[in-house]
């Protein structure tokens, strides 16, 4: 069955033992015409045809995982209720669930005490992580690096704070030796670092980045939107693992349970780990905090209404799944970088491809050979097309010299990029594919 629809009766158990609740209501009757609705949502599948096939091993393309059933089912379920977590009175129970699943990611992260709550995604998760920076370090810089997700410089730009770019080393993380020199100036505030970089997955060196804390005094604020669930992975390299050992020690981190915590979008997290902070989101709401005397998750977020059902849904799938280490969740990461692995291995013994550099989590970036940039990127694009036609879904990325010159140091630089192609293998379906997509990418490579 190529979607699933094996766990639907679950949907119908559920309204059921839902509605058990709600019984004393009197009955209210309903004028939707079922036809209608019935041809418009046949509309609806027939033009969501018009699709790429996110949810197979075929798709190793954008960062796009499918949500796991049970986040679907509780997701849906919770759409009879519809509740609106920004004040208790909005979503009384689906609160309590995003507190503590939020919870249950800060244990993960080892933090035992921490504000924080679930917002649209990283985007909005760093944004309140930079706007808490400003309002704690008002007129200091905000550094990230280069490879960094291109919101930060966006989201300094909207929030009126100085912003900076750090050059990044040979294999996309931040150039530590630059960094220092940046610190040099006295006047940055906050340190953005990157654990899983959208283009090639990198991990910055947090554990250096820490050690220069201590001589600078500069907010450290994790970019984990992508990479942070990997802290439970056991199957990391070595200079990986350390930086995610050390993540504890920062003031802030961003992480989507939309990417590799199995949710809908939009689901995003943000966490403190001074709770103080809190003051910061201080406002008054008289008509909308008034059912309880609890922490209201409205009073510690910039956004106002938000879907409950987010909460519902990750509630669900971290009680099914716990975040622990060597749990099911932390094996369905670690399948997915032995995923990326098992493709580097053959790329790297092809003498069709390059590898400029062995993957720090599950994104594989490569590309063909060729005696110049220019001709490298353009065999990169025409095998990304060809592969398509066969229905097998990779990405490109553009990625500059300074990162790539070490891999390519004998042929021209007639341009300072190339095109590569790029893999995510967010799936921990993709281990048992490998083989395949290899046999597809053989043909159309000859």
């Amino acid at each position: 069955m190529i979607l699933d629809r094996e766990s639907l009766p679950f949907l119908v158990e559920g309204l059921e033992r839902l509605e058990e609740g709600f019984t004393d209501l009197p009955q209210v009757q309903k004028r939707t015409d079922l036809e209608s609705v019935r041809e418009v949502l046949l509309s609806v599948a027939e033009r969501m045809q018009d699709n790429y096939p996110y949810f197979h091993p075929f798709y190793a393309g954008q960062m796009l995982k499918p949500p796991h059933p049970v986040a679907r089912l509780a997701y849906m379920l919770s759409m009879w209720v519809n509740p609106n977590n920004h004040a208790l009175d909005g979503g009384k129970a689906s609160s309590r669930m995003e507190k503590e699943a939020v919870e249950e990611i800060a244990r993960m992260f080892g933090w035992r005490t921490h504000l924080g709550h679930l917002c649209s995604g990283g985007t909005m998760a760093n944004l309140e992580a930079l706007w808490v920076s400003g309002r704690l370090r008002p007129g200091s810089r905000i550094v990230a690096s280069q490879q960094a997700h291109y919101t930060h410089e966006r989201i300094a730009g909207v929030l009126g704070l100085s912003f900076t770019s750090v050059p990044c080393d040979g294999k996309g993380r931040m150039d530590t030796v630059a960094l220092e020199e940046t610190l040099k100036s006295g006047d940055v505030g906050t340190v953005v670092v990157t654990m899983g970089t959208t283009a090639t997955g990198a991990v910055d060196s947090l554990a250096e980045i820490i050690r220069l804390q201590a001589s600078y005094r500069f907010r450290i604020h994790v970019d984990a939107a992508y990479g942070g669930y990997f802290v439970l992975s056991n199957a990391l390299a070595e200079t990986t693992r350390k930086q995610f050992d050390v993540i504890d020690q920062v003031d802030s981190i961003a992480v989507d349970p939309h990417k590799h915590g199995l949710q809908p979008y939009g689901c995003g997290c943000i966490l403190f780990k001074d709770p103080e902070v809190g003051t910061l989101y201080k406002h008054d709401s008289p008509y909308t905090y008034f059912t309880s005397q609890d922490l209201h998750l409205g009073e510690i977020s910039l956004e106002c209404s938000r879907a409950g059902a987010s909460a519902v849904a990750l509630w669900a799938t971290q009680r099914l799944m716990p975040l622990v280490p060597y749990g099911t969740f932390a094996e369905s990461l670690s399948a997915c970088r032995q995923a990326a692995l098992r493709l580097s291995e053959k790329i790297a013994a092809s003498p069709q491809f390059t590898l400029p550099f062995l993957p720090e989590l599950d994104i594989v970036v490569w590309s063909p050979v060729g005696e110049s940039a220019s001709a490298v990127s353009t065999a990169s694009v025409r095998i990304f097309e060809a592969l398509e036609a066969e229905g097998v879904y990779l990405a490109i990325a553009r990625l500059p010299r300074r990162i790539l010159d070490s891999a390519y140091a004998h042929f021209t630089w007639d341009q300072d990029h190339i095109t590569c192609l790029r893999s995510c293998l967010m799936k921990p379906e993709h281990l048992d594919w490998i083989d395949v997509i290899w046999e597809k990418i053989q043909e159309v490579t000859g």
